[in-house]
């Protein structure tokens, strides 16, 4: 026999070396620079991490966006607001994007800001400095000003919600010219200034009406301008009937304590729209945020709600794909899980975690492929008895109760690799923070090294690593059967669908990216 010392190894030595250290100083594989901005751009939300703050996550992102060629940074900001459906990150893109290439930030710029709200958020951005200026600048300037004057009357009024900066301190800072007589009263009104009451649209003039008490009926405005008013249970209950499906999802506990469910058939109607297909489609449904929403809900709520709700997370779901052949999915269970999956924010930290996230995407990929094995792990890999048949929101929470411990994304593999099992497909949803399997530096990681073992006894095995926190490293280094994938929305779902599939090029999820046509 040869030495087994020289021969035995081989296979080892062909992986790819660890390249990096990641967060828990443990061997890692780095991502390019393209890479790493998709995934910090898709996972970010600038609160703060287990393993970092807000402020290293938000100068990573802008390091590497300044490292990028203008072109696939301005893919990144559309992709990760049209498909991510991000809120935070692609307004962070636009303000550097809009100092590195004025005329590509022009050309994305309605692509990215779609809401009042995002416009706020761009123009916190650029005035923070963190972009790299301070001023907003003539072509900025000008794009917030024409966004401002094409903006509808309703867009304007839900814009006007919130602060820092609030729409009338954006108003103030690009001073829009109005091109008609109701939008120059509009604008007064907006910031405080007297204005021509007969020239304001209808629905103001409706809102001024009622707080005055020259009217009885409730305007169709955004609910939070209603908050303060005393409203009668069955006005709230016209409230929500006039609610959009997102104001009635975030809205469900104010409701309640307002009376409005004591008005008869309140509850049936708010039930339906929530459970409805094509108004959870229209709105971009994300099953964290009802995830988030039910585990918010108040007891005192309507049973009724909490079923459509439960409803609602199996049709946001819908789009889950069967896989085909043998699958497995992993989802880390370890101790750093644990912390919320937006991130630390004062005041307004997310009850849901990434565990959370993690079991949801388990119990979803579960729910379509019955087959599946489900392998949860920290340090080693956790049983869990789970039925397929079970709600979603069932399966996520017995996942989610197995947390605690360290992270050893090496484990699924040993198992599989221990009971001589190849599936066609594996799927991980991790933070990728491993350091339990940690190795001699030089060395490729634990996950790669079991993972060409698995390999070698299916060889059109496929790899999927979902990323769900903003810190630039894996365990898997990509390669043509391994897909590192960044985010916790539904698109996630699409992409790994197309990468068993043969429908993703050898750049996988960067050139999808790059795809993005602008």
């Amino acid at each position: 026999m040869a030495n087994k010392s020289v021969f035995a190894s081989l296979v080892g030595r062909l992986l790819p070396k660890a390249t990096a250290r990641n967060a828990e100083g443990a061997g890692a594989y780095a991502h390019g620079a393209e890479h790493k901005l998709a995934q910090l751009a898709m996972t970010g939300t600038f609160g703060g991490g287990f393993y970092q703050d807000a402020q290293a996550e938000t100068s990573a992102l802008v390091a590497v966006a300044m490292a990028v060629d203008p072109l696939f940074l301005a893919q990144t900001a559309v992709h990760v607001r049209e498909k991510g459906h991000m809120k935070d990150t692609p307004a962070l893109l636009l303000a550097v994007l809009s100092a590195r290439d004025p005329a590509l930030f022009a050309q994305v710029f309605g692509r990215v800001v779609t809401s009042g709200r995002m416009l706020r958020t761009f123009v916190q951005m650029l005035r923070s400095g963190q972009a790299g200026r301070k001023s907003l600048g003539s072509r900025p300037k000008a794009m917030v000003q024409h966004w401002l004057n094409r903006a509808s009357d309703a867009q304007l009024l839900a814009a006007s919600v919130g602060n820092d900066p609030s729409l009338a301190d954006v108003i103030r800072m690009v001073h829009p010219r109005p091109e008609t007589p109701e939008r120059a009263a509009f604008y007064a009104w907006l910031i405080g200034k007297p204005a021509d009451a007969a020239a304001l649209p209808g629905v103001v003039r409706d809102l001024l009406a009622f707080r005055a008490g020259a009217s009885a009926d409730v305007p169709d405005v955004p609910f939070q301008m209603l908050a303060d008013l005393p409203l009668t249970p069955a006005q709230w209950a016209e409230v929500a009937r006039k609610g959009s499906w997102q104001m009635l999802r975030q809205g469900l506990n104010m409701l309640d304590r307002k009376g409005a469910f004591t008005v008869p058939g309140t509850v049936d109607h708010v039930a339906d729209v929530l459970r409805d297909p094509g108004r959870i489609r229209a709105a971009k449904a994300l099953p964290y945020q009802l995830l988030a929403t039910l585990k918010a809900l108040a007891p005192e709520v309507d049973a009724k709600l909490r079923d459509a709700l439960h409803d609602a997370m199996e049709l946001s779901v819908a789009n889950v794909p069967g896989f085909g052949g043998s699958v497995a999915v992993c989802p880390d269970v370890s101790g750093s899980m644990l912390s919320p999956v937006t991130g630390y924010r004062r005041g307004a930290t997310s009850v849901v975690r990434c565990i959370d996230v993690a079991a949801l995407v388990a119990a979803a990929v579960l729910r379509k492929n019955p087959a599946a094995r489900v392998l949860p792990f920290e340090v080693g890999v956790r049983e869990a008895r789970l039925e397929a048949r079970d709600t979603i929101l069932t399966n996520a929470t017995k996942l989610a109760g197995l947390g605690g411990g360290g992270t050893n994304c090496a484990a699924p593999l040993v198992a599989l690799n221990a009971a001589g099992l190849a599936p066609d497909l594996v799927i991980f949803v991790s933070d990728n923070q491993s350091w339990v399997d940690a190795r001699q530096g030089g060395q490729a990681t634990a996950m790669m090294a079991e993972w060409s073992r698995l390999k070698a006894r299916n060889r059109a095995a496929k790899l999927v690593c979902i990323d769900i926190q903003p810190y630039g490293t894996t365990q898997a280094a990509e390669r043509e059967d391994v897909l590192n994938i960044g985010g916790f929305s539904d698109q996630v779902f699409d992409q790994i669908a197309d990468f068993t599939a043969g429908r993703m090029g050898p750049d996988h999820w960067v050139g999808q990216i790059r795809g993005v046509t602008i």
